[in-house]
């Protein structure tokens, strides 16, 4: 078995926050003393502009990835370090990631892609996060082909529920078809505000739904950085919750070393949507 612990972090919705709970989490990690490589599998290349990547058209993961036939870059050869004193490493992405995924249709075993890549280099990390497009395509089967673990992160409204019932069921088929090894760590409520009726409202339908939501929540985005960080990476969060969550992280590693696979929150997807009430 690899060192490292691989964490898909996969919503089929947008805008709920992957790309920041990723950097977020993985920088944390990091601070903690954790070897971490973040890979940006969205062509939107969102987590490589965040790290301080502007233009990775050269050097990008489409290169290794490649279309119809494998990359010609070594994995080695793309990745950014991005916290200069900490190990912690991207793999940039660029649109060119579109074009990988077109052509990975007609490539053989074309799931299993990026698992074969990061099975070279996963021994010299602790932590693989993986921030996911935000739909159902053949980078994001890669990535859940890939994952020891889901990390599912949604935004506390009411609409969001419905699309995470359905993605459950979507991990369920998954695990039966691609990587039976798969679990799941939980949903993380991101830009979550406690003081917020219609955020406790939505948090105390989730659990009564039997949503696996974990027991942190990532907070409204603290205020951006002044011209005294300038050059700084900006982590949304307080630090107090994105330090619970990676303990929690830390702790499903442990217990996937000492029982062989980490005895995870059961995916059992609903027979049916369960009725939900409204945000007014």
């Amino acid at each position: 078995m690899s060192n490292a612990y691989t964490l898909a972090l996969a919503n089929l919705r947008a805008g709920v926050g992957k790309t920041s709970l990723t950097l977020a989490l993985g920088t944390t990690l990091a601070e903690r003393g954790h070897r971490v490589l973040l890979v940006d599998l969205d062509p939107q290349a969102s987590l490589t502009v965040a790290c301080g990547v502007e233009d990775a058209a050269d050097v990008n993961l489409s290169q290794v990835l490649g279309t119809t036939s494998p990359g010609r870059a070594s994995f080695w050869d793309i990745l950014k370090e991005i916290v200069p004193g900490q190990y912690i490493f991207l793999a940039p992405a660029d649109i060119a990631l579109a074009h990988s995924e077109y052509g990975l249709e007609g490539r053989m075993g074309r799931e299993y892609v990026l698992q074969n890549i990061l099975a070279g280099v996963s021994d010299n990390f602790d932590y693989v996060l993986l921030d996911c497009p935000s739909h159902l395509g053949l980078l994001t089967l890669n990535a859940l082909a890939a994952a020891d673990t889901t990390i599912i992160p949604s935004q506390p409204h009411i609409a969001h529920l419905r699309g995470i019932w359905l993605f459950l069921g979507t991990i369920e088929r998954i695990k039966r078809e691609l990587n039976p090894e798969l679990s799941l760590l939980g949903i993380v409520l991101t830009y979550f505000n406690a003081n917020l009726a219609h955020h406790q409202n939505v948090l105390s339908s989730m659990k009564a739904g039997g949503l696996p939501v974990l027991p942190v929540a990532v907070q409204e985005p603290v205020e951006t950085l002044d011209d005294e960080h300038e050059g700084g990476i900006y982590v949304p969060g307080s630090y107090e919750s994105l330090s619970s969550l990676a303990r929690l992280v830390e702790e499903s590693k442990r217990a996937e070393s000492r029982n062989g696979r980490l005895p995870a929150i059961r995916i059992k997807a609903p027979n049916k949507i369960p009725n939900l009430p409204s945000d007014n």
